[in-house]
């Protein structure tokens, strides 16, 4: 039996990122696994090869992988290990950060497919505040 599809947010900011995994945990009742990527290994600002690959391994629990990075070198270390180790079940979404997450972890949360938690994301950029 496979869970949802998991969350990877890649972050400059350990203290950002973590901030909003205990938001999307509420909004996903807990049953979406979100990890992190952020900082490097010493907790410093900045973005970490490794812990994108450990990230992902973490959050997969069968169903497919949806990778968000905030910007800048996150997207660029993201894209680096998500090529160096190709998967078809991990996909790298080019989305806002917040607003991608919460679309992605609500949708996974339903129980949608790799798919819809991806396009669910990316069409978050067109949401409006007011």
């Amino acid at each position: 039996m496979t869970g949802p599809v998991g969350v990877v947010l890649v972050s400059h900011s350990p203290a950002m990122a973590a901030g909003l995994r205990e938001l999307l945990g509420e909004l996903g009742s807990g049953s979406v696994p979100v990890q992190l990527a952020a900082g490097t290994e010493d907790g410093s600002l900045g973005t970490s090869y490794d812990l994108v690959l450990r990230a992902v391994e973490a959050a997969d629990h069968g169903s497919g992988v949806v990778v968000l990075p905030d910007l800048g070198s996150s997207v660029l270390t993201a894209a680096t290990a998500l090529a160096d180790h190709p998967r078809p079940d991990v996909v790298l979404v080019d989305a806002p950060f917040v607003e991608g997450a919460v679309a992605a972890v609500v949708t996974a949360s339903a129980g949608a497919a790799l798919a819809e938690v991806v396009t669910a994301a990316q069409d978050a950029r067109g949401f409006r505040k007011f």
